[in-house]
Protein backbone atom coordinates (compact mmCIF):
# COMPACT_ATOMS: atom_id res chain seq x y z
CA UNK A 1 0.00 0.00 0.00
CA UNK A 2 1.12 3.55 -0.68
CA UNK A 3 2.52 4.87 2.59
CA UNK A 4 1.37 8.49 2.29
CA UNK A 5 -2.11 8.24 0.79
CA UNK A 6 -3.66 10.55 3.42
CA UNK A 7 -1.01 13.28 3.26
CA UNK A 8 -2.71 16.66 3.32
CA UNK A 9 -6.18 15.14 2.97
CA UNK A 10 -9.35 16.09 4.77
CA UNK A 11 -10.98 12.78 5.76
CA UNK A 12 -14.64 12.48 6.78
CA UNK A 13 -15.75 9.35 8.63
CA UNK A 14 -19.50 8.90 8.90
CA UNK A 15 -20.32 6.77 11.93
CA UNK A 16 -16.87 7.67 13.26
CA UNK A 17 -17.83 6.95 16.88
CA UNK A 18 -18.48 3.27 16.15
CA UNK A 19 -16.02 0.48 16.91
CA UNK A 20 -14.35 0.44 13.49
CA UNK A 21 -14.58 4.22 13.14
CA UNK A 22 -12.71 4.77 16.40
CA UNK A 23 -9.84 2.51 15.34
CA UNK A 24 -9.73 4.20 11.93
CA UNK A 25 -9.55 7.64 13.56
CA UNK A 26 -6.73 6.60 15.88
CA UNK A 27 -4.67 5.13 13.05
CA UNK A 28 -5.19 8.20 10.89
CA UNK A 29 -4.01 10.39 13.77
CA UNK A 30 -0.89 8.31 14.35
CA UNK A 31 0.22 9.15 10.81
CA UNK A 32 1.04 5.65 9.61
CA UNK A 33 -0.57 6.29 6.20
CA UNK A 34 0.41 9.92 5.88
CA UNK A 35 -0.30 13.21 7.62
CA UNK A 36 -3.96 14.23 7.06
CA UNK A 37 -4.95 17.88 7.23
CA UNK A 38 -8.10 17.00 9.18
CA UNK A 39 -10.01 13.95 10.43
CA UNK A 40 -13.72 14.70 10.79
CA UNK A 41 -16.00 12.44 12.83
CA UNK A 42 -19.57 12.74 11.54
CA UNK A 43 -22.35 11.15 13.62
CA UNK A 44 -25.65 11.98 15.26
CA UNK A 45 -24.82 10.92 18.83
CA UNK A 46 -23.42 13.90 20.74
CA UNK A 47 -22.73 11.77 23.83
CA UNK A 48 -20.48 9.37 21.91
CA UNK A 49 -18.64 12.30 20.36
CA UNK A 50 -18.18 13.86 23.78
CA UNK A 51 -16.77 10.67 25.33
CA UNK A 52 -14.50 10.16 22.33
CA UNK A 53 -13.15 13.69 22.72
CA UNK A 54 -12.59 13.19 26.45
CA UNK A 55 -10.78 9.91 25.82
CA UNK A 56 -8.31 11.68 23.52
CA UNK A 57 -7.88 14.57 25.94
CA UNK A 58 -6.71 12.05 28.56
CA UNK A 59 -4.16 10.36 26.29
CA UNK A 60 -1.03 11.98 27.66
CA UNK A 61 1.24 8.92 27.95
CA UNK A 62 4.48 9.08 25.97
CA UNK A 63 3.28 6.35 23.63
CA UNK A 64 0.24 8.47 22.76
CA UNK A 65 2.16 11.70 22.19
CA UNK A 66 1.79 11.78 18.40
CA UNK A 67 -1.87 10.78 18.56
CA UNK A 68 -2.58 13.33 21.29
CA UNK A 69 -0.79 16.14 19.43
CA UNK A 70 -2.61 15.33 16.20
CA UNK A 71 -5.92 15.10 18.04
CA UNK A 72 -5.45 18.68 19.21
CA UNK A 73 -4.63 19.93 15.72
CA UNK A 74 -6.61 17.71 13.39
CA UNK A 75 -9.58 15.92 14.93
CA UNK A 76 -12.94 17.60 14.38
CA UNK A 77 -16.43 16.54 15.42
CA UNK A 78 -19.52 17.19 13.33
CA UNK A 79 -23.03 16.46 14.57
CA UNK A 80 -25.22 15.28 11.71
CA UNK A 81 -27.26 12.42 10.33
CA UNK A 82 -26.37 10.50 7.20
CA UNK A 83 -30.13 10.21 6.59
CA UNK A 84 -30.41 13.99 6.15
CA UNK A 85 -29.30 15.30 2.75
CA UNK A 86 -28.56 18.85 3.85
CA UNK A 87 -26.55 17.62 6.83
CA UNK A 88 -24.48 15.35 4.59
CA UNK A 89 -23.98 18.00 1.89
CA UNK A 90 -22.76 20.53 4.45
CA UNK A 91 -20.30 18.10 6.04
CA UNK A 92 -18.84 17.05 2.66
CA UNK A 93 -17.71 20.53 1.63
CA UNK A 94 -13.92 20.67 1.37
CA UNK A 95 -13.52 16.94 2.07
CA UNK A 96 -11.13 14.79 0.01
CA UNK A 97 -11.86 11.26 1.28
CA UNK A 98 -15.07 9.84 2.76
CA UNK A 99 -15.34 6.55 4.66
CA UNK A 100 -19.00 5.70 5.13
CA UNK A 101 -19.07 3.61 8.31
CA UNK A 102 -22.59 4.69 9.31
CA UNK A 103 -24.83 1.66 9.54
CA UNK A 104 -27.71 -0.11 11.13
CA UNK A 105 -25.88 -3.39 11.57
CA UNK A 106 -27.76 -5.47 14.14
CA UNK A 107 -29.49 -8.24 12.18
CA UNK A 108 -32.54 -8.74 14.46
CA UNK A 109 -33.08 -4.98 14.82
CA UNK A 110 -33.12 -4.57 11.05
CA UNK A 111 -35.67 -7.39 10.78
CA UNK A 112 -38.04 -5.67 13.19
CA UNK A 113 -37.42 -2.19 11.79
CA UNK A 114 -36.53 -2.79 8.13
CA UNK A 115 -37.33 0.69 6.87
CA UNK A 116 -35.01 2.19 9.46
CA UNK A 117 -32.26 0.04 7.89
CA UNK A 118 -33.29 1.35 4.47
CA UNK A 119 -33.00 4.95 5.66
CA UNK A 120 -29.52 4.57 7.11
CA UNK A 121 -27.92 1.95 4.88
CA UNK A 122 -29.42 2.93 1.51
CA UNK A 123 -30.65 6.51 1.75
CA UNK A 124 -27.49 7.48 3.61
CA UNK A 125 -25.35 6.24 0.72
CA UNK A 126 -27.59 7.97 -1.82
CA UNK A 127 -27.29 11.24 0.11
CA UNK A 128 -23.50 11.08 -0.14
CA UNK A 129 -23.53 10.40 -3.89
CA UNK A 130 -26.28 12.95 -4.56
CA UNK A 131 -24.55 15.69 -2.53
CA UNK A 132 -21.30 15.21 -4.47
CA UNK A 133 -23.20 15.24 -7.78
CA UNK A 134 -25.58 18.10 -7.04
CA UNK A 135 -22.97 20.43 -5.54
CA UNK A 136 -20.13 19.35 -7.84
CA UNK A 137 -17.95 18.63 -4.82
CA UNK A 138 -14.29 17.75 -5.33
CA UNK A 139 -14.35 14.57 -3.24
CA UNK A 140 -11.60 12.27 -4.51
CA UNK A 141 -12.61 8.93 -2.98
CA UNK A 142 -15.63 7.45 -1.19
CA UNK A 143 -15.30 4.08 0.57
CA UNK A 144 -18.55 2.29 1.40
CA UNK A 145 -18.15 -0.07 4.35
CA UNK A 146 -20.22 -3.20 3.72
CA UNK A 147 -20.59 -6.69 5.18
CA UNK A 148 -20.53 -10.33 4.16
CA UNK A 149 -24.28 -10.32 4.86
CA UNK A 150 -24.68 -8.25 1.67
CA UNK A 151 -23.59 -11.29 -0.34
CA UNK A 152 -26.60 -13.49 -1.23
CA UNK A 153 -28.56 -11.66 1.51
CA UNK A 154 -31.34 -13.30 3.48
CA UNK A 155 -31.96 -10.53 6.03
CA UNK A 156 -32.90 -6.86 5.92
CA UNK A 157 -29.48 -5.76 7.11
CA UNK A 158 -27.73 -7.65 4.30
CA UNK A 159 -30.30 -6.59 1.70
CA UNK A 160 -29.88 -2.92 2.52
CA UNK A 161 -26.10 -3.21 2.55
CA UNK A 162 -26.22 -4.96 -0.85
CA UNK A 163 -28.17 -2.01 -2.26
CA UNK A 164 -25.72 0.37 -0.58
CA UNK A 165 -22.89 -1.29 -2.52
CA UNK A 166 -24.83 -0.80 -5.76
CA UNK A 167 -25.56 2.85 -4.97
CA UNK A 168 -21.89 3.59 -4.43
CA UNK A 169 -20.67 1.59 -7.43
CA UNK A 170 -23.18 3.30 -9.75
CA UNK A 171 -22.05 6.62 -8.25
CA UNK A 172 -18.98 6.34 -10.48
CA UNK A 173 -21.29 7.06 -13.43
CA UNK A 174 -22.81 10.14 -11.77
CA UNK A 175 -19.71 11.80 -10.33
CA UNK A 176 -16.86 11.40 -12.79
CA UNK A 177 -14.33 13.21 -10.55
CA UNK A 178 -14.95 10.87 -7.59
CA UNK A 179 -13.83 7.26 -7.20
CA UNK A 180 -16.41 5.14 -5.37
CA UNK A 181 -15.22 1.80 -3.96
CA UNK A 182 -16.45 -0.60 -1.28
CA UNK A 183 -15.02 -2.92 1.34
CA UNK A 184 -16.82 -6.03 2.51
CA UNK A 185 -15.81 -8.10 5.52
CA UNK A 186 -17.18 -10.52 8.08
CA UNK A 187 -17.74 -10.59 11.83
CA UNK A 188 -15.38 -8.09 13.46
CA UNK A 189 -13.87 -9.39 16.68
CA UNK A 190 -14.70 -7.22 19.72
CA UNK A 191 -16.80 -4.70 17.80
CA UNK A 192 -19.74 -3.28 19.72
CA UNK A 193 -22.70 -5.67 19.58
CA UNK A 194 -20.71 -8.63 18.23
CA UNK A 195 -20.70 -12.09 19.74
CA UNK A 196 -17.38 -11.96 21.62
CA UNK A 197 -18.31 -9.10 24.00
CA UNK A 198 -21.59 -10.96 24.60
CA UNK A 199 -19.71 -14.18 25.44
CA UNK A 200 -17.34 -12.25 27.73
CA UNK A 201 -20.29 -10.79 29.63
CA UNK A 202 -21.97 -14.18 29.92
CA UNK A 203 -18.73 -15.74 31.18
CA UNK A 204 -18.24 -12.95 33.75
CA UNK A 205 -21.76 -13.66 35.01
CA UNK A 206 -21.11 -17.38 35.34
CA UNK A 207 -23.03 -18.44 32.23
CA UNK A 208 -24.72 -19.92 30.47
CA UNK A 209 -23.12 -19.01 27.15
CA UNK A 210 -25.76 -18.94 24.41
CA UNK A 211 -25.13 -20.58 21.02
CA UNK A 212 -27.72 -20.20 18.28
CA UNK A 213 -26.74 -23.42 16.48
CA UNK A 214 -23.66 -25.71 16.77
CA UNK A 215 -23.11 -25.64 12.99
CA UNK A 216 -22.79 -21.85 12.61
CA UNK A 217 -19.52 -20.56 11.15
CA UNK A 218 -18.27 -16.98 10.80
CA UNK A 219 -15.31 -15.19 9.27
CA UNK A 220 -13.26 -13.63 12.07
CA UNK A 221 -11.52 -10.33 11.47
CA UNK A 222 -9.93 -7.94 13.94
CA UNK A 223 -10.80 -4.26 13.98
CA UNK A 224 -7.24 -3.54 12.85
CA UNK A 225 -7.66 -5.85 9.86
CA UNK A 226 -10.95 -4.16 9.01
CA UNK A 227 -9.14 -0.81 8.92
CA UNK A 228 -6.32 -2.39 6.88
CA UNK A 229 -8.97 -3.29 4.29
CA UNK A 230 -10.19 0.32 4.17
CA UNK A 231 -6.61 1.56 3.74
CA UNK A 232 -6.00 -0.97 0.96
CA UNK A 233 -9.15 0.13 -0.88
CA UNK A 234 -8.22 3.82 -0.62
CA UNK A 235 -4.70 3.04 -1.80
CA UNK A 236 -5.28 0.50 -4.55
CA UNK A 237 -8.91 -0.07 -5.58
CA UNK A 238 -10.04 0.99 -9.02
CA UNK A 239 -13.45 2.63 -9.47
CA UNK A 240 -16.34 0.33 -8.56
CA UNK A 241 -14.26 -2.42 -6.99
CA UNK A 242 -15.17 -4.14 -3.73
CA UNK A 243 -12.27 -5.23 -1.53
CA UNK A 244 -12.69 -8.45 0.47
CA UNK A 245 -10.07 -9.69 2.97
CA UNK A 246 -8.95 -13.29 3.05
CA UNK A 247 -10.00 -14.04 6.61
CA UNK A 248 -10.01 -17.19 8.78
CA UNK A 249 -13.31 -18.69 9.86
CA UNK A 250 -14.39 -20.66 12.91
CA UNK A 251 -17.41 -22.39 14.33
CA UNK A 252 -19.07 -20.09 16.83
CA UNK A 253 -19.33 -23.04 19.21
CA UNK A 254 -15.51 -23.27 19.13
CA UNK A 255 -15.23 -19.52 19.79
CA UNK A 256 -17.38 -20.05 22.87
CA UNK A 257 -15.38 -23.11 23.97
CA UNK A 258 -12.07 -21.27 23.55
CA UNK A 259 -13.30 -18.33 25.65
CA UNK A 260 -14.77 -20.56 28.35
CA UNK A 261 -11.64 -22.69 28.66
CA UNK A 262 -11.75 -24.92 31.74
CA UNK A 263 -14.34 -22.80 33.57
CA UNK A 264 -17.42 -24.73 34.77
CA UNK A 265 -19.76 -22.81 32.47
CA UNK A 266 -22.53 -24.39 30.42
CA UNK A 267 -23.49 -23.58 26.84
CA UNK A 268 -27.11 -23.46 25.74
CA UNK A 269 -28.40 -23.76 22.17
CA UNK A 270 -31.09 -21.11 21.67
CA UNK A 271 -31.89 -21.44 17.96
CA UNK A 272 -31.14 -19.18 15.00
CA UNK A 273 -32.26 -15.56 15.44
CA UNK A 274 -34.44 -13.77 12.87
CA UNK A 275 -32.45 -13.22 9.67
CA UNK A 276 -29.33 -15.22 10.60
CA UNK A 277 -27.44 -17.51 8.23
CA UNK A 278 -25.63 -20.67 9.30
CA UNK A 279 -22.66 -19.81 7.06
CA UNK A 280 -21.64 -16.42 5.70
CA UNK A 281 -20.41 -15.75 2.17
CA UNK A 282 -17.99 -12.96 1.24
CA UNK A 283 -17.89 -13.60 -2.53
CA UNK A 284 -20.79 -15.27 -4.30
CA UNK A 285 -20.44 -17.79 -7.12
CA UNK A 286 -21.72 -15.18 -9.55
CA UNK A 287 -19.12 -12.67 -8.32
CA UNK A 288 -16.28 -15.24 -8.34
CA UNK A 289 -15.90 -15.01 -12.13
CA UNK A 290 -15.18 -11.26 -11.89
CA UNK A 291 -12.82 -11.42 -8.93
CA UNK A 292 -9.07 -10.83 -8.94
CA UNK A 293 -6.34 -11.21 -6.31
CA UNK A 294 -4.83 -8.06 -4.82
CA UNK A 295 -2.25 -9.05 -2.23
CA UNK A 296 -4.07 -10.10 0.96
CA UNK A 297 -7.43 -9.18 -0.56
CA UNK A 298 -9.82 -10.20 -3.30
CA UNK A 299 -11.17 -7.41 -5.48
CA UNK A 300 -14.62 -7.93 -6.97
CA UNK A 301 -14.87 -6.05 -10.25
CA UNK A 302 -17.99 -3.95 -10.86
CA UNK A 303 -20.90 -5.51 -12.71
CA UNK A 304 -21.67 -2.39 -14.75
CA UNK A 305 -19.62 -2.36 -17.99
CA UNK A 306 -19.60 1.44 -18.00
CA UNK A 307 -17.67 1.33 -14.71
CA UNK A 308 -15.65 -1.85 -15.24
CA UNK A 309 -14.29 -1.01 -18.67
CA UNK A 310 -11.95 -3.67 -20.05
CA UNK A 311 -11.05 -5.18 -16.67
CA UNK A 312 -11.68 -8.93 -16.39
CA UNK A 313 -11.70 -11.53 -13.63
CA UNK A 314 -8.61 -13.70 -13.23
CA UNK A 315 -10.33 -16.97 -12.34
CA UNK A 316 -8.68 -16.96 -8.91
CA UNK A 317 -11.96 -18.17 -7.38
CA UNK A 318 -13.78 -21.15 -8.85
CA UNK A 319 -16.77 -20.96 -6.51
CA UNK A 320 -18.26 -18.84 -3.74
CA UNK A 321 -16.02 -17.83 -0.86
CA UNK A 322 -17.80 -19.16 2.25
CA UNK A 323 -17.04 -19.23 5.97
CA UNK A 324 -17.59 -23.00 5.73
CA UNK A 325 -14.76 -23.52 3.22
CA UNK A 326 -11.77 -23.69 5.57
CA UNK A 327 -12.74 -23.69 9.24
CA UNK A 328 -10.20 -23.46 12.06
CA UNK A 329 -10.35 -26.24 14.63
CA UNK A 330 -10.77 -25.48 18.34
CA UNK A 331 -7.04 -25.05 18.95
CA UNK A 332 -6.69 -22.82 15.89
CA UNK A 333 -9.58 -20.71 17.13
CA UNK A 334 -8.01 -20.47 20.59
CA UNK A 335 -4.68 -19.35 19.10
CA UNK A 336 -6.41 -16.75 16.92
CA UNK A 337 -8.25 -15.25 19.89
CA UNK A 338 -5.11 -15.33 22.01
CA UNK A 339 -3.14 -13.53 19.28
CA UNK A 340 -5.84 -10.84 19.20
CA UNK A 341 -5.78 -10.51 23.03
CA UNK A 342 -9.44 -11.46 23.21
CA UNK A 343 -9.31 -14.25 25.74
CA UNK A 344 -11.19 -13.40 28.97
CA UNK A 345 -7.97 -12.92 30.96
CA UNK A 346 -6.89 -10.24 28.45
CA UNK A 347 -10.09 -8.24 28.67
CA UNK A 348 -10.25 -5.22 30.95
CA UNK A 349 -13.87 -4.34 30.28
CA UNK A 350 -12.92 -0.99 28.77
CA UNK A 351 -13.65 -0.72 25.06
CA UNK A 352 -10.63 1.48 24.50
CA UNK A 353 -8.32 -1.33 25.56
CA UNK A 354 -9.97 -3.77 23.19
CA UNK A 355 -9.60 -1.43 20.26
CA UNK A 356 -5.86 -0.91 20.39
Amino acid sequence: MAAKIFDGKRVLITGGTGSMGKVLVRRLLNGEMGDPEAVIVFSRDEAKQYFMRVEYENKVAATDEVVYRNFQKKLQFWIGDVRDFNSVASALRGVDIVVNASAMKQVPTCEYFPYEAVRTNIEGAENIVCAIQKHNLKVETVVGVSTDKACKPVNAMGMTKAIQERVFIQGNMRCNRTRFVCVRYGNVLASRGSVIPLFHEQIRNGGPVTITTPDMTRFLLSLQEAVDTVFAAVSEALPGETYVPRAPASKIVDVAAALIGDRPIQTVVTGIRPGEKIHEIMVSGEEAIRTVERGKWYAILPMLPEVCGDRAGSGCLKKEYSSNDTVLDLEGTRQLLKARRLMPEDVTGREGELLR
